[in-house]
This record gives structure tokens, C-alpha cells and sequence, in this order.
């Protein structure tokens, strides 16, 4: 094969990749996407030019450390997430962002199920104070006794009776303070997942980058 040969079978190489990288880019808005094939062509271009010879053998190590196309168009997508996610402080965009990088790793993983975790006590704190009123007598925060001469605590929502030998804790007082405390724990939800993000990014090449 000669070298011109070689040298137009290294570009159909590079072509293809970045092909299939455009292509996994396809959720993203055109422009950012041909930006960063564009961005891509240029850095694969200059690594092999680095190596003086562009081969295919030497496209396919530069092709192979870039990763199948499939892997990088993740990392790009998730830092598209992530970074819509930043600017807008939205809890949906930071969850949606959190799915994606559990899906990636164990510590994303590990992020969303505290995020998730936090969401749950938020969310049944502040339906316990907005059921209290409608629910007068079985919602709120209960002492249960059990078979073991013993207790629990209970955050019940009002739906059902209440065991015989319960306590109400509370009472009126679990609206203010699960609102208050159902808020607090949204916000410092939002905040945990805000502050992982960032961290995720400075330790991301393409977030970096």
C-alpha cells in the first residue's frame, strides 16, 4: 500500500469515528455538537501529527485512547447535564444530572441514592404538615409501641388508624416545623448534589477542559 494509500485510510479512520461520535452527539443543539467534533478532528490531528507519521496503525492508538465514540459522547452529554444543572440550580436538571453519572460510576451512584435519600425525608416531611390539617388525628410524627416492650417513631402521613397505645409527639406543631424542616432538607439536597457536580467536573477531563 502506499503511503498516500496509507495515509487516505488513516482519514477514512478518523472520518468514521468522528462520524459516530456526531451521531451520539445527536441530542445536543447541532452547533455545539459540530463544535466539538470540530474541537475532536483537531486534537486527533494533532497527536498524529505529533507521532510524523500518519498511519493507521498510529490513528488507532490516538482513536484508542480517545475511547469508542459511544463512551465519549456520554461524557460530553453528562457534562452538557451537568452544566445546565449548574447554571440553573434546578432540582430536576440536578437529579437528571445525578442519574447519568451513577450510571458511569460507583461514586455517582453512591451521590444519587444520598440526593435521593435527602428528597424522601424532604418530601414526607412537608406532605406530613400539609396532611396534619386533613388528617387531624393520625398525622404526624407517633411514638408506637411494640410487642417488645418497646417504641418506635413513625412519620405517618394520616392514612389508616394509628396503632392502640400510640403517641402523637407533636401534634399542631409538625406543620411549622415539618415544613421548615422539609425545606431545609430540599435545599441541602440541592446544595450536596450542586457541590458534587462541581467536584465531578474538576476532576472530568472534558469538565476541565
Amino acid at each position: 500500500m502506499t503511503e498516500v494509500n496509507l495515509a487516505q485510510s488513516a482519514q477514512k479512520k478518523i472520518n468514521k469515528y468522528l462520524q459516530d461520535l456526531g451521531a451520539a452527539l445527536r441530542t445536543l443543539p447541532s452547533v455545539q455538537a459540530r463544535d466539538i467534533v470540530a474541537e475532536l478532528r483537531s486534537h486527533i490531528v494533532d497527536k498524529v501529527a505529533a507521532s510524523g507519521n500518519m498511519t493507521a496503525a498510529v490513528v488507532e492508538s490516538v482513536l484508542a485512547d480517545l475511547g469508542r465514540p459511544e463512551d465519549l459522547a456520554s461524557l460530553y452529554l453528562t457534562d452538557d447535564l451537568q452544566v445546565r444543572a449548574l447554571a440553573s440550580g434546578s432540582p430536576l436538571l440536578i437529579l437528571r444530572s445525578l442519574f447519568r453519572w451513577a450510571s458511569l460510576s460507583l461514586a455517582g451512584f453512591l451521590v444519587l441514592v444520598s440526593s435521593l435519600l435527602g428528597c424522601s425525608v424532604a418530601l414526607a416531611l412537608v406532605a406530613c404538615a400539609l396532611l396534619k390539617p386533613i388528617h387531624p388525628l393520625t398525622a404526624g410524627l407517633w411514638r408506637i409501641p411494640d410487642e417488645a416492650d418497646s417504641y418506635s417513631i413513625s412519620l405517618r402521613l394520616g392514612f389508616g388508624s394509628v396503632p392502640p397505645g400510640s403517641r402523637d409527639l407533636l401534634g399542631w406543631w409538625i406543620v411549622p416545623i415539618g415544613l421548615l424542616l422539609g425545606f431545609g432538607f430540599f435545599f441541602l439536597t440541592a446544595r450536596f448534589g450542586l457541590w458534587s457536580i462541581r467536584r465531578l467536573r474538576r476532576e472530568s477531563p472534558i469538565g476541565a477542559h
